[in-house]
């Protein structure tokens, strides 16, 4: 999981960094941004403190400005309980003393950076993929279906398959961006029995087999992991059936990709092939899978920032002495 930070108009992030904030010698006095716990889970802040730590260090350090004298647009998951909101409002405007801020939905941000204002943003991240219907630029709330599967499932299913333990998740992680994909068909692809070698710092190897696609296809078998639950593609399709008979087309013809986990290679067709197996024949399905869809939300977000047409949309300091960090519910959505 990584936090994205840069200025509104830029064509990409300035700085990307692991979300994560550790402690020298498991004193909390000495925090530092490093490689120890991550403040979010499944998409949802649980930890303020340490998300303020990371937030400061995206402020002081990453982009060297004072956020007094900035606003500043956040990305947050779909479904984000509405104390969570309120309390990163609360943070911005108090602790980080911001003029104006907004609170937006990534996979939204992530369909307008495509060129699009109507479709399905299918965002798959670390821990969690989301499916939000979204026409004329509106999120479906009713139609917005998560399902708890991510690109940690994969690590933690290489970790359990070949001999990892807790603190080696960041080398599962980059095995399985170097050497895993996404099968077109799993049950030929298991006929098969190719061999990759990945080395570890030590200089020792280990040798993947099926792990290779077998890890991938947790997203759309979870069953794998235990989990009693339909795949990402079964969300996408249901999202889509959730809604208006009379959109339904325009959705299936614009089912935008985005996230980290959506880079792994042959995500795209194996998304396309199994929604085009659930749709009505007389529906054409089209996955857009943009090569820089691992930062999509977020460029997406500053675009947004940067147009004329919204400066009347951010939350203003005034705004929110007056009415509160329930203010955020009713100006940003």
């Amino acid at each position: 999981m990584y936090t994205k930070v840069g200025f509104a108009g830029d064509k990409s992030p300035r700085v990307v960094s692991p979300t994560i904030v550790g402690y020298d010698g498991g004193f909390e006095n000495n925090a530092y941004v490093g490689d120890n716990a991550s403040p979010i889970q499944r998409g949802l802040i649980t930890n303020w403190d340490d998300m303020e730590k990371i937030w400061n260090h995206a402020f002081a350090t990453d982009l060297q400005v004072a956020p007094e004298e900035r606003p500043v647009l956040l990305t947050e998951r779909s479904l984000n309980p509405k104390e969570n909101r309120e309390k990163t409002t609360q943070i911005m405007f108090e602790t980080f003393k911001v003029p104006a801020f907004y609170l937006g939905i990534d996979t939204v941000f992530a369909l307008y950076a495509s060129g699009r204002t109507t479709g399905v943003s299918v965002d798959c991240g670390h821990g969690s993929t989301d499916c939000v219907p979204v026409y004329e630029g509106s999120a479906l709330y009713h139609s917005i279906l998560r399902v708890d599967v991510g690109g940690d499932d994969i690590t933690r299913y290489l970790m359990d398959r070949l001999g990892g333990n807790d603190s080696s998740p960041d080398i599962f992680a980059d095995m399985k961006e170097k050497h895993c994909f996404v099968a077109p068909n799993f049950d030929q692809e298991s006929q098969r029995t190719a061999q990759q070698s990945y080395e570890l710092p030590d200089g020792q190897t280990i040798e993947m087999g099926a792990e290779t696609f077998r890890a991938p296809e947790v997203l759309f078998q979870p069953f794998m992991l235990g989990l009693d639950i339909h795949g990402i593609h079964q969300h996408a399709y249901d999202s889509i059936f959730k809604c208006d008979l009379d959109i339904r087309r325009d959705l299936y013809g614009n089912v935008v990709l985005s996230g980290g986990t959506s880079m792994l290679p042959g995500m795209a067709d194996r998304l396309h092939h199994e929604l085009v197996s659930l749709s009505p024949q007389s529906m054409k399905v089209n996955v857009v899978a943009a090569p820089e869809r691992e930062y999509l939300a977020w460029i997406g977000g500053s675009m947004l920032a940067s147009l004329s047409t919204f400066q009347d949309r951010w939350v203003t300091k005034e705004v929110y002495d007056e009415s509160g960090p329930g203010i955020v519910h009713r100006q940003c959505f």
